[in-house]
């Protein structure tokens, strides 16, 4: 009994040893999310040269897709893979799944070259608009996803862990301090936390000081960004002057609260889109990308957690497909438009005063003929038509840079028009028959953008498979309905 006891100690401290390792090879730095919701794809290869180009060094992926597996291997980029909220069922009811799972998606691309460290089980699975579909899945799923990397071998090297939304936690007080879980998910929530700490495994959270701004009007925009705020929160002797550190800390608090103060902190999504509302532009998607990037550089952290912040943007690239019904803004997060070019400036080394880094775009991009498709000029704006048409091209295409104060909110009723038409024309590969629209239609060589509002040309695929087109409405995606800072400010 005692030797087994001994035995236990000993096996318990190889796996403290282990994890200790593990957090130092991997702390600290910024990854990229690269998402692949859209209905041209740039080449996988293309999109790795991008992240090896801009000194990225990490990337989550939302699924294990054989493109961007395959184009990963032997490239030193480390990679945090992901398990669709549609599986965790069958994961969580059979071990032998898992199993095949891991060894498909880990233990192959491994073997491969591709350097997996994490597997991400889910995605925002306890969201409250998810009703709660997924809370007796979860962590079974987890469970047997780790059972089967220990199985196979993998376990010290890739870690499990479970992308979550900020409102799975709260404050009582309205400030970081009073941080605890959310009281309906509080108890499956600590069996995570529990299991995560056990393995030496990450807490993961996404953070979005946008939707804060989006869905509070009458929050200090200020306090969004990083760079000074009139709005600042004062907690005790910390004084919080952005949003993105008080949300951070409020789950630090959750977590200290109930036991686990030294658990490890992942930001698995952070950003600010471009265009769709507002409030999303290049202009402020830079201040908020780039104050973030100077925020933690050089490992200062956050009030209640000093030292490096491992964080991964949200995202690399725009993607047309993504479910609008968050809001318009869904399809801009992407620090690249959906070609790879460049939407602003972005020094990725601030901390290093002597070193300047400039975004490097997609190279090689090849794009489908400078044509346009666009609404007859002889056309009465009065026919019936012309809505239903329009209504279609945007159901079937994408027009969230249309709208009140967007890249193309300026464009008359005709411009309007052109821009779905033009949408839904280059979504399908500019065939003449989707520039028809009851003969209202015609194609143009003639660029119809403005000084502010560009009419997209698409990428050429080259016949290459892409995922069918859907209505904006149903795209048969999870539905991601993101909540910011879950506090009630208490400002200074």
């Amino acid at each position: 009994m005692e030797q087994r006891r001994r035995r236990r100690r000993s096996w318990g401290l190889l796996a403290a040893i282990a994890s200790l390792i593990w957090s130092v090879r991997c702390a600290g730095g910024i990854g990229a999310n690269w998402g692949t919701q859209a209905s041209h794809l740039l080449p996988p290869s293309t999109v790795v040269q991008m992240l090896k180009d801009n000194g990225i060094d990490k990337v989550k992926l939302f699924d294990a897709e054989a493109g961007p597996m395959n184009a990963l291997a032997k490239t030193g980029i480390q990679v945090m893979v992901g398990i669709p909220n549609d599986m965790l069922a069958g994961l969580a009811t059979d071990e032998k799944a898992a199993e095949r799972w891991v060894s498909k998606n880990a233990s192959k691309y491994i073997d491969d070259g591709v350097d997996v460290r994490f597997v991400a089980v889910g995605n925002e699975p306890f969201l409250a608009s998810y009703r709660g579909s997924f809370l007796r899945t979860t962590l079974p799923a987890l469970q047997n996803i780790q059972a089967a990397l220990i199985a196979a071998g993998l376990s010290n090297q890739v870690k499990v862990t479970v992308p979550l939304n900020a409102d799975v936690y709260e404050s009582s007080t309205g400030k970081p301090s009073g941080g605890d879980f959310r009281t309906d998910i509080r108890d499956p929530m600590l069996s995570i936390v529990k299991f995560l700490s056990d393995n030496g495994a990450p807490f993961t959270v996404n953070i979005y000081p946008f939707i804060s701004l989006y869905d509070d009007p009458n929050f200090p925009v200020d306090y969004a960004f990083f760079d000074g705020s009139s709005s600042s929160i004062v907690d005790g002797s910390l004084t919080y002057s952005n949003v993105f550190d008080a949300n951070h800390d409020t789950l630090v608090a959750s977590l200290r609260k109930n036991g686990f103060g030294n658990l490890s902190i992942i930001v698995g999504e952070v950003g600010w889109p471009t265009d769709g509302d507002i409030n999303a532009n290049p202009r402020t998607a830079q201040r908020f990308n780039q104050g973030f990037l100077r925020h933690i550089s050089g490992g200062n952290g956050t009030p209640l957690r000093p030292g490096n912040v491992e964080a991964y943007q949200f995202s690399l690239v725009d993607e047309d497909e993504k479910s609008i019904q968050p809001g318009n803004f869904e399809r801009h997060w992407g620090v690249f438009a959906f070609d790879g070019s460049r939407k602003y400036e972005l020094n990725l080394r601030p901390a290093d005063s002597n070193s300047s880094s400039s975004l490097v775009g997609a190279k090689n991009v090849k794009y489908l003929d400078r044509k346009w498709c666009v609404l007859k000029s002889s056309a009465n704006l009065s026919d019936s038509q012309i809505a239903q048409s329009m209504s279609y091209a945007c159901a079937n295409a994408d027009c969230t840079s249309l709208g009140y104060r967007t890249s193309c909110g300026d464009l008359d009723a005709q411009g309007n028009i052109s821009y779905a038409f033009n949408s839904y024309y280059q979504k399908n590969d500019q065939d003449w028959k989707e520039c028809e629209f009851s003969g209202l239609g015609t194609v143009t060589e003639k660029d119809p953008s403005t000084a502010t509002c560009k009419f997209e040309i698409m990428i050429d695929v080259g016949g290459a498979a892409r995922p069918g087109t859907t209505t904006a409405v149903g795209f048969g995606l999870s539905m991601f309905l993101y909540v910011a800072l879950p506090l009630t400010l208490t400002l200074a």
